[in-house]
């Protein structure tokens, strides 16, 4: 029995095509793993630790090989607590909305409070840096706009998919695919062929994820 982690960044709820797409998904994931658990961690109905104060210090000291003040553990134990949600499933799934090219702040506050040394990274100054979240499985879903895939000339502005696939690899996980919902704009045709493939797409992937 695995548990699969889907992360929810949009706000819209049934707007989001994002959202919508990955419903899809892990209604045929459901259909064809009976015996997995999903978990549901929607970001904007979820109170995530401030970084700064005691928390921040907390990190520096840890960076640093001190010990932690009675303050800075218990500012840590927040972070800790998100972090072992995370690392506690076997799978993970991530629908993502494309804001000013990138990912919206409270994925991005997410991503900031998930990449902390001793948890889900190690540093060897021979080595250097060292994923330590290996061996999972992830799939991610973008919904944009426009189009940014190759030969649209709009590639380097896809701050979307490169931040979550830069942050996955760095902690460890390097098996992601990914599902694009695009453009979300435009003539209802052709976003409506976008959605269609992009769902599609996400059942397929589901099946064998």
């Amino acid at each position: 029995m695995a548990k699969l982690l889907y992360i929810e960044a949009s706000p819209r709820k049934d707007r989001s095509r994002s959202t919508r797409v990955a419903r899809t998904f892990l209604a045929a994931y459901q259909k064809n793993h009976l015996d997995d658990s999903i978990e549901t961690l929607d970001l904007w109905a979820t109170s995530l630790p401030r970084f700064d104060g005691a928390t921040i210090e907390a990190k520096y000291a840890i960076l640093q090989g001190q010990a932690l003040t009675p303050d800075q553990a218990q500012a840590w134990k927040s972070v800790v607590e998100v972090i072992g949600q995370f690392k506690s499933a076997d799978k993970y799934l991530f629908s993502l909305p494309m804001w000013n090219f990138g990912v919206p702040y409270v994925f991005k506050h997410y991503i900031d409070v998930l990449i902390q040394p001793g948890l889900t990274f190690s540093f060897d100054p021979q080595s250097g840096y060292k994923g330590l979240i290996t061996g999972k499985k992830a799939a991610a879903i973008y919904a944009r706009g426009g189009a940014y895939g190759p030969g649209t000339r709009m590639e380097d502005y896809d701050l979307q998919s490169k931040t979550l696939a830069v942050t996955l690899g760095f902690i460890g996980l390097t098996d992601l695919v990914n599902i694009f919902v695009e453009p979300t704009l435009g003539p209802q045709e052709v976003s409506e062929a976008g959605f269609a493939q992009a769902e599609e797409l996400a059942v397929s992937t589901a099946r064998s994820f």
